[in-house]
């Protein structure tokens, strides 16, 4: 069977089983629709929050952006594994405790304050649509390619099935769907690494391989071959960072504090029945999100040695001069081309491609298509670029239902039930919060097929929000029981607005002034969630400082929050 078949069944046979799971699991209460009933099991809701956790931006982007970027695209893979150990030890037990469905709900009642809970559900809908907008431009990516369809129509298909199970099962039937979708995405990621490391480098893990020399009798470290194609070429070396310190330790801060700070990642804890659940269920959600992520350098640097050796040929300084005929071009190139994510220009009018870094390149090669290209550069069988295409799907929906379903609570629980509309029936609230979910999910498409940016830039755009305005209330909000309402307010808005400033008009405003020499301290507009996230705490210091403490019962309930009752008695013997 070709890939095209077998992506229809194996895609298909995923679709039919998440809307399955759905129909099984479909919510028949608020309590259903936004926690699942708070009875999920540990190693499940660890598994679903891993799917949650690893969109499209971990499974199709990072290891495109480290493949393209060599050491410089680490921070990706830093800033978001070590903010999942910052999320699951500093703040997810304790929100757990407090007993609130949605962050905007813990604001609100944490700061006593609708304004609070107003801002903190803007804040929400801001960072969710930044970031759904980078899911599905992903699912787009794959179905253009490998459905032979277009972005747009790939778009469509997709919040047509997210439709289906986010509206009808709520958290409860994405829940275990997601369960469904980690299975499906951790086995296409590690199927063709496996098989692309031993055929590379020997070794059955990709991990070792990652580190070992090649396996054609050369004695070549795999980096090391890399390193010199690199220079070669006219990149950067690949091991070899061109950031400066400052801004890799802003992107890598910010995709810490801002994964901290994500709405759909934290009410994933609300969904176990007890504290030490959401505990276990964290420790579990790392060790099946590290699968991937020890996996990811290994695929960048795998797929990077095949792409320039199927385009520019066998790696001698003689083939590197000159390339290779297009008319001989592998299929996967002109595979790639029908979607415009691959261009060739034949600059010289020699009929020949030739990549590299320098003025003499030829081709423009978008770095979200790696991985999902990956297979077909490497000539694996097809059923496994199939797998590969589902893998990349199922990462998409998963985080793409997550992020809906918190744009929907917030609306319906948090903006109608707890502030507008106090009194409205648990049917009627149901019924809007499946319909802000529809809404959603339409805005969602339209930015997926006009995207701001390649799908891990979105996201990380997303990730700096989450940290210029949600993790100093969050953080405040535990950790300092004096801090009032005006302050974290003033501190919500001073942080977002100077983020999301600062993104737009390196982004859209002026794009070609988006270089180091530009940018303020320069930190990149990856990277300024952090200026923004310190930009907070200033103002929610400041205007603290000039009006009254937090009142007693709120200082009372975040003392009740971080300390069991009895724990100082039991200390005391």
């Amino acid at each position: 069977m070709d890939v095209k078949t077998l992506t229809f069944l194996i895609v298909g046979a995923s679709f039919v089983l998440y809307i399955a799971i759905a129909i099984w699991a479909r919510a028949g209460s608020t309590k259903e629709f936004y926690v699942a009933g708070g009875g999920v099991n540990p190693i499940a809701n660890g598994m679903a929050t891993a799917a949650d956790w690893m969109s499209a931006a971990s499974f199709i982007s990072m290891a495109g952006l480290i493949s393209f970027m060599g050491y410089d695209g680490a921070v990706y893979l830093l800033g978001w594994t070590g903010g999942y150990v910052l999320l699951a030890l500093c703040l997810a037990p304790y929100l757990r405790k407090f007993g609130k469905f949605t962050v905007p709900d813990f604001i609100g009642d944490r700061y006593y304050s609708q304004t609070a809970r107003t801002v903190a559900v803007l804040c929400a809908i801001f960072i969710c649509f930044t970031y759904v907008a980078g899911q599905m431009r992903g699912v787009g990516v794959v179905f253009s390619r490998f459905l032979e369809v277009d972005i747009t129509s790939g778009v469509l298909i997709g919040m047509g099935v997210v439709f289906f199970y986010t509206v009808l099962g709520g958290m409860k039937g994405i829940t275990y769907t997601q369960v469904a979708q980690y299975c499906v995405l951790i086995f296409a990621y590690l199927v063709p690494a496996v098989f692309i490391s031993i055929m590379m480098t020997g070794h059955v893990l990709p991990q070792t391989g990652f580190g070992s020399t090649l396996a054609d009798g050369s004695g070549i470290y795999l980096l090391e071959k890399l390193d010199g194609l690199s220079l070669e070429l006219g990149f950067n070396e690949y091991t070899s960072g061109t950031k400066t310190v400052f801004d890799v330790f802003c992107i890598t801060a910010a995709l810490m504090v801002g994964t901290a700070g994500l709405p759909h990642v934290i009410v994933r804890f609300f969904t176990v029945p007890k504290v030490r659940d959401a505990r276990k269920s964290a420790g579990w959600a790392l060790l099946f999100i590290a699968i991937l992520y020890t996996t990811a350098p290994s695929i960048a640097s795998f797929a990077r040695v095949n792409m320039i050796e199927t385009i520019n040929g066998p790696s001698t300084p003689e083939q590197l001069a000159t390339g290779t005929e297009y008319a001989k071009a592998p299929s996967w190139i002109a595979n790639w081309e029908r979607t415009g994510l691959i261009s060739w220009e034949d600059k010289n009018a020699d009929g020949k491609m030739f990549y590299s870094g320098d003025e003499r390149n030829e081709m423009t090669v978008d770095r979200d298509i790696m991985v999902l290209a990956n297979p077909e550069i490497a000539d694996l069988p097809a059923w496994v670029i199939a797998l590969v295409a589902a893998g990349g799907v199922a990462a998409a929906l998963s985080t793409s239902a997550g992020l809906l379903l918190v744009i929907s609570t917030s609306i319906s629980h948090d903006l109608l039930k707890r502030n507008l509309a106090p009194n409205i029936s648990d049917r009627a609230e149901l019924f809007y919060a499946r319909f802000a979910a529809a809404v959603a999910i339409c805005v969602a498409g339209w930015f997926g097929i006009n995207p701001p940016g390649f799908v891990a830039q979105v996201v990380a755009f997303a990730f700096g929000l989450a940290a210029a305005s949600f993790f100093p209330a969050i953080i405040l909000g535990i950790f300092y029981k004096q801090m009032n309402s005006q302050g974290a307010i003033a501190g919500m808005l001073s942080g977002i607005v100077f983020t999301a400033g600062y993104i737009i008009y390196f982004k859209f405003i002026n794009p070609a002034g988006n270089i180091p020499e530009n940018w303020w301290w320069g930190v990149s507009p990856e990277g300024i969630g952090t200026i923004g996230m310190l930009v907070n705490f200033a103002v929610a210091f400041t205007v603290h400082r000039f009006s009254d403490d937090a009142p007693q019962q709120i200082q009372q309930l975040v003392e009740d929050i971080r300390y069991p009752k009895g724990a100082g008695d039991a200390q005391s013997h």
